[in-house]
């Protein structure tokens, strides 16, 4: 009986349609099994970006040094470091066509901004992907195992006498779909949860970055401001 009802012999002997949503949902759970891996990567290198930049950052270097240091690099930068590069770029070039302090501020804003979004679009990119998976997978088992309990049902109509025996291997195979869809479902809701969470905690810190460097830059502009005037 053991043998009877092994999950592989189950998967192997559902109907076809079962077994096209089973194969549904494993096909769905290998993506997000991989988006989970791939996002866990690109975020934890985010968060240690972060705080490797902040730290530089915040040393009391020259700014203008450490602009050229990522310059030289010769590749653009990710996370806060994007920021940043953007920020102090787009205010070295204001600078230099003699922009008033004002508009060096708006500019230099509006960049880090752009640059800001980009990564939030980074960070966010294949999220709605686990959500969907979270949200339907149980809903594609369920029709599985309704589909495939009415099978059994229907079946007992061509025997002579209805015992648990006759339609237990139906209804086996039929629940074995849902159990499918949630092990497809589970991780994707607890991982989409995790990663948004951690982008909603690094999009703050992009923002309080943001603030901070508006406030040096904006004592830039106005010191340059009262040096020329």
């Amino acid at each position: 009986m053991g043998s009877e009802l092994s999950i592989f012999t189950l998967v192997l002997d559902a109907s076809p349609i079962v077994q096209g949503v089973m194969a549904l949902l494993l096909a769905a759970s290998v993506t997000s099994w991989a988006i989970i891996f791939g996002k866990g990567r690109v975020i934890g290198r985010s968060r240690r970006q972060a705080e490797s930049f902040e730290t530089s950052f915040w040393s009391g270097g020259d700014l203008a040094a450490l602009y050229r240091k990522i310059e030289t690099k010769g590749r653009q930068g990710t996370g806060m470091q994007s920021i940043f590069e953007a920020g102090f770029g787009e205010f070295s070039r204001l600078r230099q066509l003699g922009t008033s302090a004002d508009l060096l501020l708006e500019g230099s804003r509006r960049a880090m901004r752009v640059a800001q979004m980009r990564e939030l679009d980074r960070l966010e990119r294949n999220l709605a992907t686990l959500a969907t998976v979270g949200s339907t997978s149980p809903y594609v088992g369920l029709f599985g195992t309704v589909w495939g309990i009415m099978s059994a049902f229907h079946s007992l109509g061509n025997v002579q006498q209805a015992t648990l025996s006759a339609v237990a291997p139906g209804i086996a195979e039929a629940l074995v779909a849902t159990a499918i869809g949630l092990f497809a479902a589970i991780p994707a809701v607890v991982a989409y949860n995790r990663f948004a969470d951690q982008v909603s905690r690094l999009e703050l810190r992009y923002d309080t970055f943001v603030e901070e460097f508006s406030t040096i830059l904006q004592r830039h502009g106005a010191a340059r401001a009262a040096a020329t005037g």
